[in-house]
């Protein structure tokens, strides 16, 4: 292959690898209608298609999170296991950075946000939703302004 063909096709292997990333977020009015069907992929859906499919969520957390990478591409937030722990499986790495969480007590789940898409989810009682959602209302009366990351 010459030195120019072979510049042309890394050209198109650039080009087609950087259409296929910017397509690959589908469009808010998708995105509500996979959550209405309860289609919960993971990277494909954000904290606004959430709100716009099931409403505001019962619960919600803002927090800077330690998030275990998995093979499987999911990441699994450090608040999920128990002290010392890490999950069966995990080898990949670990992510770190802002984070949001939000649970739907009445649909019974909690979903978890890193760089505005979804990372993980959990199906939980209600029962447990409520009891996680009112210890982070109890964790927040004693968190300063430091600890809060800011919004948007």
């Amino acid at each position: 292959m010459s030195p120019t063909l072979r510049s042309m096709v890394a050209v198109g292997f650039l080009c087609c690898g950087l259409v296929s990333a910017c397509s690959s977020m589908p469009s808010l009015p998708d995105q509500e209608r996979m959550i209405r069907e309860n289609d919960l992929t993971l990277h494909k859906l954000t904290p606004r298609a959430f709100v716009g499919a099931w409403g505001m969520p019962a619960y919600q957390r803002a927090e800077f999170m330690q998030f275990f990478g998995m093979k499987d591409g999911s990441l699994i937030p450090r608040s999920r296991l128990a002290i010392g722990e890490s999950p069966r499986g995990w080898e990949v790495g670990i992510e770190a950075g802002d984070s949001l969480f939000l649970a739907y007590p009445d649909r019974g789940w909690l979903v978890v946000f890193f760089e505005e898409k979804l990372v993980y989810k959990e199906a939980l009682s209600a029962e447990k939703l409520h009891a996680l959602g009112r210890s982070w209302q109890h964790e927040d009366k004693f968190r300063s302004r430091i600890e809060v990351p800011s919004t948007p």
